[in-house]
């Protein structure tokens, strides 16, 4: 079967690899959908540290049920559509003991730590399945970015008397703006250009920001009344939009983590002590994310086509990330079709 690997930095290559046959308590996805992520793009740039290379990206995923194995449960059924939860969890970890399994220790994600779904078949245990048949085929493969800003709302105990800033608005940035305002908070959204701020508009965003032409802590301020933000998700992951979080939030306000910067960052850490603040970080997402997302998702009275913003078939996905560094400003997700 044909699978898409980075090969090197700046380098996509398609190679054949042996189809992948189910085990025991496994299933066979015949992939349909690829959502590429930011952490693809950084493997293709060189810049993800988690990565050894050559790597089958992919962990946003959406499928159908190809072939089962033995024990699988009967309603895995040859032909259902699918969403992949693509982590894993050791169980015996502090992180696993304490119910908190997607910050396990030792996952491993798809298309990170182990080969991803860029390919014509992936296997999986039928516990990392979804199952689906309300969603469009190509939106199952939004579940997963958008459940990861999803947990980063509910991180920040985000409720409907909350005034909410998040930083970046990129496809986990865009979840937590539609979890946020879901929850009945209201949203500030911050990121540079208008073509992206047009689209946390679209789902909800009270006031926008364009960091490129605005000074973001002052009309923070304006915003709030001087008072700050109660909650700010920070979803950039530069060494600005860290201290920037911690500079705008409100005095007891919490300020979650999704980015992380790739460089050491420097504090005023006076600020954590004199506002008293509660500071987040957030990984991956929990099956009770998905589950929201997928409930959100089926409410739209709209689909979220605009999410989308490009969409190539198999045969051109070598070209979706170069795509993706020439056109970074106004791309929010690229969709590879199978």
């Amino acid at each position: 079967m044909k699978a898409l690997m980075i090969a090197g930095e700046n380098s996509c290559v398609f190679h054949d690899i042996a189809q992948p046959v189910p085990g025991p308590g496994e299933v066979l996805v015949a992939v349909r959908h690829v959502a590429l992520c930011g952490s693809d793009l950084n493997t293709f740039k060189g810049l993800n540290p988690l990565v050894s290379l050559p790597r089958i990206p992919g962990h946003e995923i959406g499928g159908e049920i190809a072939a089962v194995g033995d024990g699988v449960p009967a309603e895995f059924a040859i032909g259902s559509r699918c969403i992949v939860m693509p982590y894993t969890s050791c169980g015996t970890c502090p992180s696993c003991r304490r119910g908190r399994v997607n910050a396990c220790r030792g996952n491993r994600t798809l298309g990170v730590q182990q080969e991803g779904g860029l390919a014509e078949y992936i296997v999986l245990p039928h516990g990392k399945v979804i199952l689906n048949t309300t969603l469009a085929p190509r939106h199952l493969a939004l579940v997963e970015p958008l459940s990861v800003g999803f947990h980063a709302v509910d991180r920040g105990r985000v409720s409907k008397d909350d005034t909410v800033v998040v930083l970046g608005c990129g496809m986990i940035g865009m979840g937590a703006i539609a979890g946020a305002v879901h929850r009945g908070a209201r949203v500030i959204a911050v990121d540079v250009g208008a073509a992206k701020l047009d689209i946390a508009t679209r789902y909800g965003a009270s006031a926008v920001i364009d960091a490129g032409s605005e000074d973001v802590l002052a009309r923070v301020a304006e915003l709030t009344g001087n008072d700050g933000p109660d909650v700010v998700i920070e979803a950039v992951g530069l060494p600005l939009t860290f201290t920037q979080a911690i500079d705008m939030v409100a005095f007891t306000g919490r300020v979650v983590y999704i980015g992380y910067a790739k460089e050491p960052v420097t504090y005023k850490t006076q600020l954590f002590n004199l506002k008293e603040l509660d500071i987040l970080g957030s990984r991956n997402a929990t099956m009770a994310d998905f589950q929201a997302v997928i409930a959100y998702l089926e409410s739209l009275s709209t689909p979220p086509d605009d999410m989308i913003t490009k969409v190539f078939p198999f045969a051109e996905a070598d070209q979706a990330l170069p795509y993706w560094v020439a056109e970074r400003e106004t791309t929010l997700k690229l969709m590879i079709e199978l």
